[in-house]
């Protein structure tokens, strides 16, 4: 195995430090790859302390702009959200980071890479999902899975110590035990003091929003245009800023969204390996265009597409979760979305204020909302002697359920009927 070229995902932080220098122990030439998917870091520290810790090589890939285009938006017009209140931020981001590692291993001639996700975690199957789908010969190494890891190392003060040995300076300790991930989409906090569902996150734990108890006591009105349901521009009412470039669109609406206490989630979820998980999460921006892409769809989408579309969420939703992005059911529920998604256009007036987002106005330019067919003050070319008929007609079903509803009756209404009946028989 010396000297065999291993591509590691690598953070910078405990795990990928130290399963760096693992790697670089037993003989691996290891070569990093960062994914710089917005997260708050500073990158060229994070190269030099992988070139210090053992690293031959390291690659630093700006992947916000194709994360915003080709995962975040079209997550968003099919409305996913997992277990109806997980916006996905951190699994929206898997596939992309799993996509550029698998080109980088092309690149560097090499069928073998690393990752530090844990073996009880959504994280690994995602990425190794990904990796098998992108290339079939991939052979992964995953350290925590791998019992001889596990036997040298049993937690994070195990990891401490062998950082300390190595000499690798770390930011992690035993107190500061939950762990954080981030990305243009959100941030999320799970594990340690966090895994106590009765625990109510501290306030300093929240760091990609302000508490909505300190946010503006005043709304912030915005426009936001869609196109085929992709926002295309953002408007602030208050003070006339527009922005039209996806990436900056996004990045504004995290802004104003951040400020203002927006997409705060705190949730016991189903993992896909069994495991149910206490996750707090953060996603302002993407709370806001979830709501303002589900209303437009209101007036701009026909009924009962939306409706077979409604049904198809938790699906889509479920894939995105548990790593199925590259997948043939995701191509096909990706082939209804994108058809779904036909002319919904028109634009989406939101009020921000205290952590909520209210829809204040929408408007669309093949709005299928008639204002006097819906009216209670005009006819509007609708004949309400024509529900009449409409009205017999969907009974006659309910006429003839009635039939078994007696036959089905509960027992304590069969006692009632029977008592009645004795005593008019006596």
């Amino acid at each position: 195995m010396s000297n065999e070229k291993v591509i590691l995902a690598y953070s910078g932080g405990l795990d990928t430090s130290v399963i760096l220098k693992w790697l670089s122990n037993k003989g691996y030439d290891v070569i990093c790859y960062v994914a710089d998917v917005g997260q708050k870091e500073d990158f060229e520290k994070i190269r030099e302390k992988a070139l210090k810790t053992g690293a031959s090589k390291i690659y630093i890939e700006d992947l916000k702009e194709e994360l915003v285009n080709d995962y975040i938006f079209p997550a968003l017009r099919g409305n996913a959200i997992y277990e109806g209140r997980y916006l996905l931020g951190t699994a929206v981001a898997r596939p992309l980071i799993a996509k550029r590692h698998v080109e980088i291993a092309a690149i560097e001639g090499t069928n073998l890479v690393s990752h530090g996700s844990t073996g009880k975690g959504n994280d690994q199957v995602r990425f190794e999902f990904a990796y098998y789908a992108l290339n079939p010969d991939i052979e992964v190494i995953s350290p925590w899975k791998d019992p001889e890891f596990l036997t040298e190392f049993n937690g994070r003060t195990d990891m401490i110590a062998y950082a300390e040995k190595y000499g690798i300076p770390v930011k992690a300790s035993i107190k500061k035990s939950y762990s954080e991930d981030e990305n243009l989409m959100h941030i999320s906090h799970e594990a340690g003091i966090l895994e106590d569902p009765l625990f109510r996150p501290y306030e300093d734990i929240f760091s990609m929003t302000v508490s909505p108890k300190l946010a503006p006591d005043a709304e912030t009105i915005i426009e936001i245009e869609f196109k085929d349901g992709f926002p295309i521009r953002v408007t602030n009412q208050t003070d006339g800023v527009t922005k039209d470039d996806p990436l900056e669109l996004f990045r504004y609406l995290n802004e104003i969204g951040s400020k203002n206490g927006v997409g705060r989630v705190d949730m016991v979820e189903n993992r896909f390996v069994g495991i149910k998980s206490r996750g707090v999460y953060e996603s302002p921006g993407a709370t806001i265009l979830w709501g303002a892409h589900r209303d437009l769809e209101g007036i701009a989408m026909d009924k009962e597409v939306m409706h077979i579309r409604d049904m198809l969420i938790p699906k889509f939703s479920e894939l995105i979760y548990n790593g199925f992005w590259f997948s043939p059911e995701m191509d096909f529920l990706m082939s209804a979305v994108e058809k779904s998604q036909e002319k919904i256009d028109g634009t989406v007036y939101v009020s921000i204020y205290k952590g909520n987002v209210n829809i204040i106005g929408r408007q669309s330019p093949i709005s299928l909302y008639n204002q006097d067919l819906s009216s209670m003050d005009i006819e509007g070319g609708y004949n309400a002697v024509d529900c009449k008929g409409f009205i017999r007609i969907n009974a006659i079903r309910l006429k003839a359920h009635n039939i078994v509803l007696k036959d089905r009756m509960p027992y304590k209404w069969r006692k009632k009927e029977e008592s009645h009946e004795a005593v008019a028989e006596d």
